[in-house]
């Protein structure tokens, strides 16, 4: 949503709760990153600007002037917003101190605001400058100091101390075990394999790159055309089966699905030159052996994020060969034509800036998983870092446990060749150039793809944009295609089970138009609930006939090895 449209949109009689700014900020892929020189040039931009217009420059001082003068008399109505949770202490309404410290806070905020809004910047520029002014008055807010941070003050108080010197520890523990990266879930409680990543299953088959995982079927009867799952390269696959409550595992396989996942190996630098090739061969040769297990003519497939990049390459490629294995697709959150117009974050990203990128990841010989999770966190300065130095450094507290925080902290690498190609996907556009442009050994052309399609996005996801993600329904040739956006973020559009009374979805009965205005405004529909049960509904569909449910796993070409969630999960 742009800005002007507000925290919410109405689609008729339907609002889509967007969740802020805080969430609509994103959109910039971790992967590709941001170069110091791009930030460096955005606050050049701003130098030049305020040195080359002496009069907007004033006009905007002059105007934060007569906010201060008004602060000082107690006349000020500045007021955070509703969804600004730093400022929730009674102390920055009743103290006289601390009310003014946060409303000169904000009157500073709102005056750059009005100062880029009002300065001759192209778009380009202002997303930059909006970006980087964005960063530094979220760091420069009073509530991440213990002198500027009431609550902090009080427990320090009430602890005796005890709450600061608990702060430091938790700060020594980051700089010493995580990287530096301020810590964002317990980690304690869980164990992969244990509470998390359960459900019955075994590694059916294993390479250099990825083990295949076979889960146990539930149910007496069982779909003939199996599932396979393919999770993003950047994550660890055991999203898809996290704990029991929220495992699409244990949904698919209670609806009668028979679930097979690749789980990628986490590399390391020796393994440098995969690239998205050699992926891509990966699943085919990982398809070939889930269809002898099962002795399925045809498979179903999923592919989430970044692996969904690598899903649409793949049946661009076996479209290209005249090969049908694949029935029917499930793309979520899945951006395949990335656009700076997506985001203001977007816009950061240049050529210099990918080269760069580029030229990090193979002098290492992989994008490491730490500078992932950095890049991600700053890509939500208030919710990723700032919030949980207040809570783990100024209030001494641990961060709470959180099953999808500890999976998203348990990250892995990129190899450099995968990186080099993903960011080539953000500079040659090869899926909105059908037949144009060469990648995993062939001319992409997803227009040639024409399986049925379910996609799904998210509202408030901060990575892949929803808006982004719909584009994806005119760059596939299927002739039934079907759009469900979900009222979540990027990780809750995904693992979203029935159950959460607060669920619904959006979805429309016909093939989704090109024009999305036309799609929210005319035909999509609200549904209560999970999205889940239409999305099995819809697999079901298309998984050809029951038949009766196999008695074991694997097969005598390819036994059952370790239990599930194999041994690349812990790596």
């Amino acid at each position: 949503m742009g800005k002007d449209e507000g925290a919410k949109a109405r689609k008729g009689g339907i609002r889509l709760d967007t969740g802020g700014a805080t969430d609509t900020a994103g959109g910039l892929n971790p992967i590709v990153g941001v170069a110091r020189e791009d930030l460096v040039g955005a606050v050049s931009a701003m130098l030049r600007e305020t040195a080359g217009r002496p009069v907007k420059t004033f006009k905007h001082m002059s105007a934060f002037g007569g906010d201060v003068v008004k602060i000082l008399q107690n006349k000020s109505e500045l007021a955070p917003g509703a969804k600004d949770k730093r400022f929730a202490d009674a102390a920055w309404s009743t103290n006289p101190l601390y009310k003014g410290a946060m409303q000169y806070y904000l009157a500073v905020q709102k005056g750059m605001a009005g100062w880029i809004d009002d300065v001759d910047f192209d778009e380009l520029e202002k997303a930059r400058a909006t970006f980087v002014t964005g960063m530094i008055m979220d760091s420069l807010a009073p509530t991440n100091s213990l002198i500027g941070n009431p609550s902090a003050m009080k427990k320090a108080f009430e602890t005796g101390g005890g709450s600061l010197l608990k702060g430091l520890s938790n700060a020594y523990e980051d700089m010493t075990k995580n990287d530096g990266i301020v810590s964002q879930v317990d980690k304690r409680p869980f164990k992969v394999g244990g509470n998390l990543a359960n459900s019955p299953g075994a590694v059916v088959h294993r390479t250099e790159m990825y083990e295949l995982i076979q889960y146990q079927p539930v149910t007496d009867q069982v779909r003939d055309y199996p599932l396979l799952v393919i999770p993003p390269q950047i994550n660890k696959a055991y999203v898809n089966d996290l704990s029991p409550d929220k495992s699409m595992v244990r949904w698919l396989t209670a609806q009668g699905i028979q679930v097979f996942i690749v789980s990628w190996r986490n590399p390391s630098k020796e393994h440098a030159a995969w690239g998205l090739g050699d992926y891509v061969d990966s699943l085919i040769e990982a398809s070939d052996i889930v269809r002898k297990i099962t002795k399925a003519e045809k498979i179903n497939v999923s592919g989430a994020c970044s692996g969904g990049i690598t899903t649409a390459t793949l049946l661009s490629k076996l479209a290209s060969m005249g090969d049908s294995r694949v029935n029917a697709i499930s793309m979520m959150v899945c951006v395949l034509d990335p656009d700076p117009a997506d985001s203001e974050v977007g816009a950061l990203v240049s050529k210099h800036g990918i080269e760069l990128a580029r030229q990090r990841s193979a002098k290492k010989g992989i994008l490491e998983g730490s500078s992932l999770s950095r890049t991600f966190a700053w890509l939500r300065p208030n919710d990723l870092i700032w919030n949980y130095v207040i809570n783990n450094y100024l209030h001494g507290e641990d961060p709470p446990p959180f099953d999808v925080l500890y999976w998203n902290n348990d990250s892995t690498n990129l190899t450099a060749g995968l990186h080099s190609d993903y960011l080539g996907v953000y500079e040659t556009q090869p899926f909105r150039n059908p037949g144009e442009v060469e990648l995993a050994g062939h001319k992409v052309d997803l227009s040639a793809v024409k399986q049925d399609v379910f996609v799904v996005a998210g509202v408030t996801d901060h990575i892949t944009p929803w808006k982004a993600c719909y584009r994806l329904t005119q760059l596939i040739g299927s002739p039934k295609v079907d759009f469900v956006l979900s009222q979540s973020g990027h990780i809750q559009a995904l693992l979203n089970p029935p159950g959460n009374p607060k669920s619904k979805y959006f979805h429309s009965k016909a093939r989704p138009p090109a024009d999305l205005e036309e799609w929210l405004g005319k035909e999509a529909e609200e549904h209560a609930g999970s999205w889940w049960p239409f999305w099995t509904e819809w697999l079901n569909e298309r998984a050809g006939e029951l038949k009766p449910a196999p008695k074991a796993l694997g097969s005598k070409k390819y036994p059952p090895q370790e239990a599930a969630p194999g041994l690349y999960a812990f790596g």
